[in-house]
């Protein structure tokens, strides 16, 4: 060992072989060991040094992605371009990863789904309701790009954007044909 392998991974698989071979290892501690070899061999220089000895030697990107269990875009994804390049790309992804699935605490009115919680209707009501201008509604876009659907009941405070609300607010009941006068109207409805 030593020619391919990182110091740190050749130490790891040699851990694993030494508890591989002790029939009274820890059931526990070859799992760990397995686990570690793993993600030493997943983020192993030896990988990204074969791949390019491969492709100078003329194989492509389809019997490189066969050889490693991969589609050809993710073999490309994970070892085309420069060193740089790579880091870049794999910063990125570990950014993506990292970045909160849930919905923010600190977002303004309520989601669509906690709007029809306290108004006691289905969702597909409340959107019928921001459709006809009843309720208002805004979409709110993150700094990352996320947006989300927000719902304003009466008495909540709007928040104050400069973009257009995707639902303006109902000032007033919708009209009726009744002509506006002072008189009662005299037409049966």
């Amino acid at each position: 060992m030593g020619y391919v392998l990182s110091p740190e991974t050749a130490a790891a698989l040699a851990r694993l072989t030494a508890l591989d071979a002790d029939s009274q290892a820890p059931a526990l501690e070859r799992m760990r060991a397995i686990r570690a070899v793993l993600a030493l061999l997943d983020a192993d220089p030896a990988a990204l040094a074969s791949v390019r000895d491969a492709l100078a030697d003329g194989a492509g990107w389809t019997e490189i992605a066969q050889a490693a269990g991969l589609k050809p875009t993710a073999a490309k994804w994970r070892w085309q371009g420069t060193d740089a390049e790579i880091t870049a790309r794999l910063d990125a992804g570990r950014k993506r990863s990292t970045r909160p699935s849930s919905v923010p605490t600190d977002l303004p009115g309520h989601s669509v789904a906690e709007a029809a919680g306290r108004l006691g209707v289905s969702v597909q009501a409340v959107y019928l309701q921001v459709s006809r201008g009843r309720l208002i509604s805004r979409t709110v876009e993150l700094a990352d790009g996320r947006s989300y659907k927000r719902v304003f009941l009466p008495g909540d405070a709007l928040p104050s954007t400069t973009e257009p609300s995707t639902t303006e607010p109902s000032t007033t009941e919708p009209s009726t044909t009744e002509p506006s006068t002072t008189e009662p109207s005299t037409t049966e409805p």
